[in-house]
């Protein structure tokens, strides 16, 4: 744990933390590898799932499998420390994705901040393609929050999700909004973990038109950040001011609990959500560039 102290200091001190994964807890350590020399750590890795697609879903949609290696940055351009390092990962993406529903390929995927040129370039001579990019957007918590109307036919609530069968329909109806990237059960479990999370939803009637995530980044006491996530209104009550209005309570609900800013990512492709959310006072900090290929 010291030496991977050190390995996550060296990275932020390049100003890149956001593209380090932590390891999790120890239920994830078998997904995890690390290089060292003279017993320094210099490289790690790790594989996750990110995207399980459930039955029904068109033959040529795909699970996704992220996989993340960093080197000391002195080390970015040493291609043979990747090289060693690669196969391990591969072969863990394989082993997870024997463990997904074999109706359907997967991808195996990498997200990068766009000024790491060595790490992008590596995976682009590992035949990695373009995916898509997106921006990373904050807020600070400590300017003020407009004020948006519900209109009269709408009730809002927090939601924690508590039975399976809550966590099913909120999954059928996530499926609906991003069907190539549904979230599935474990990573919504993931999400449910993180301190101060919580779904907010609007309703017309018993039917839940429109949802969004909000937690505490990090477990710290000192943590101020905090991450808004998985924000949709349902296309048959899109642009009735919805978003608008999660957005501001999310933003509520996170500075009433001592957070300072708020977070979130968006397609750069996605123009309608980029002016949503800079309307909301979201700002853009970071663009991220994501390559895959298919796990064969």
């Amino acid at each position: 744990m010291p030496a991977l102290g050190e390995l996550y200091n060296a990275i932020v001190a390049e100003g890149t933390p956001d593209s380090f994964w932590w390891i999790g807890d120890e239920h994830n350590w078998s997904n995890v590898y690390c290089a060292f020399e003279h017993g320094k750590m210099v490289a790690k890795g790790q594989v996750i799932i990110i995207s399980t697609l459930p039955a029904g879903r068109p033959a040529h949609n795909k699970h996704s499998i992220y996989v993340n290696l960093k080197t000391l940055p002195q080390r970015e351009y040493d291609y043979a420390l990747l090289d060693k390092m690669y196969p391990h990962l591969y072969a863990r993406a394989l082993e997870l994705k024997a463990t997904l529903p074999q109706q359907y390929g997967t991808n195996l995927c990498v997200g990068n901040d766009v000024s790491e040129t060595a790490n992008n370039q590596y995976f682009k001579q590992k035949a990695f393609h373009y995916l898509y990019t997106s921006f990373g957007m904050s807020r600070d918590l400590r300017e003020p929050i407009p004020s948006f109307p519900l209109p009269k036919s709408f009730q809002f609530s927090q939601w924690k999700m508590e039975s399976s069968q809550e966590i099913q329909n909120y999954l059928d109806i996530e499926a609906e909004i991003w069907p190539d990237t549904p979230l599935g059960r474990d990573r919504l479990a993931e999400y449910k973990n993180y301190p101060l999370w919580i779904a907010m939803v609007v309703r017309e009637a018993d039917t839940i038109v429109g949802s969004l995530m909000a937690w505490q980044d990090g477990s710290a006491e000192d943590a101020v950040d905090g991450v808004i996530e998985d924000v949709f209104v349902r296309e048959q009550w899109r642009n009735r001011g919805l978003a608008k209005y999660m957005l501001a309570q999310g933003l509520h609900y996170l500075k009433s609990n001592g957070l300072k800013t708020a977070h979130l990512e968006v397609l750069t492709t996605n123009k309608a959500a980029l002016a949503l959310y800079e309307s909301v006072g979201f700002f853009q900090t970071s663009e991220e560039v994501r390559h895959y290929i298919e796990l064969k």
